[in-house]
């Protein structure tokens, strides 16, 4: 017994628990990615889609769905603003900053014999865009149809992408 002990160190206590910085955790992100959904995830969301923002501190809806679109002559801004309506759109330009907000101001009631339903939504959108050089502030158009507005930015005349390929050079 005493040779065994001689030729094997004993050494207790110390465990391999990663650091929080510096090693390279492969599952760890995975965990939190996990996490993050079963946190987002409410059996009723599809029922109420405002209860986990509220729940968040948030006014419903968050920000509305944006594309921005480079054409040939001009910028296209399309917006998705279901249950909003037209007159509560407004789209300005201030100092070569587009902006555009809104505001949904919904009530449903309805009644019946065995129960009263009261629903409110309410809640208020702004998004600034930076119009890049060669925007024509003066000529934008806003259009609303269905629930979609579209912007149109035209570039002025003479303004094109300017690309030039660089050429690597080995050393």
């Amino acid at each position: 017994m005493d040779d065994l002990q001689k030729t094997v160190p004993a050494k207790g206590g110390e465990s391999k628990v990663p650091a929080a910085s510096g090693e390279w955790t492969p599952f760890e992100s995975l965990r939190r990615e996990i996490d993050r959904i079963f946190d987002d995830f409410h059996p009723l969301d599809w029922r109420w889609p405002s209860m986990r923002r509220a729940a968040q501190g948030q006014n419903w809806p968050v920000a509305p769905a944006m594309d921005l679109v480079e054409r040939e002559g001009e910028y296209e801004i399309t917006a998705e603003l279901p249950g909003i309506e037209e007159k509560d759109v407004e789209v300005k330009v201030v100092n070569r900053m587009l902006t555009i907000s809104g505001e949904k101001n919904e009530q449903k009631e309805e009644k019946k014999k065995d129960y009263f339903l009261s629903e409110r939504r309410f809640g208020s959108f702004q998004r600034s865009f930076q119009l890049p050089d060669g925007a024509e502030a003066d000529k934008i158009e806003a259009h609303f149809s269905k629930g979609v507005l579209t912007v149109k930015v035209p570039k002025a005349a003479g303004v094109q992408k300017s690309e030039k390929k660089i050429s690597i050079k080995s050393s």
